[in-house]
């Protein structure tokens, strides 16, 4: 079941950057693609756990900022070693120019 929740606001994210999002206790990451288009994962590396607002946006990949492992943040796809596991993706939609993530 769907439990879409405003999560910001579009001009809080500059193109091809990722800013944090918290709710309940988690972290997200929200993306901002140079295409303009708005996307969202779990907001921790899956290989240490650091948070990925912290890393390095370029194109449509997220750069952990501690081992430089890379993930496509559109499908959620790790690039290679040291990360090995996926991140998780989450349904985004835009509307009047805040960001809503189902996070149900």
């Amino acid at each position: 079941m769907a439990q879409w929740v405003a999560a910001c606001q579009t001009s809080d994210i500059d193109p091809e950057d990722v800013i944090p999002f918290d709710h309940g206790g988690r972290a997200y990451a929200i993306y901002r693609s140079p295409g303009d288009r708005y996307y969202a994962t779990d907001g921790h590396c899956t290989h240490e756990q650091t948070l990925l607002c912290d890393g390095l946006v370029m194109d449509d990949v997220i750069e952990c900022p501690m081992h430089n492992g890379r993930f496509d943040y559109t499908t959620g796809r790790a690039l290679g070693a040291p990360v090995l596991t996926d991140l998780r993706c989450y349904p985004v939609r835009v509307e009047d120019g805040t960001v809503y993530l189902d996070l149900g």
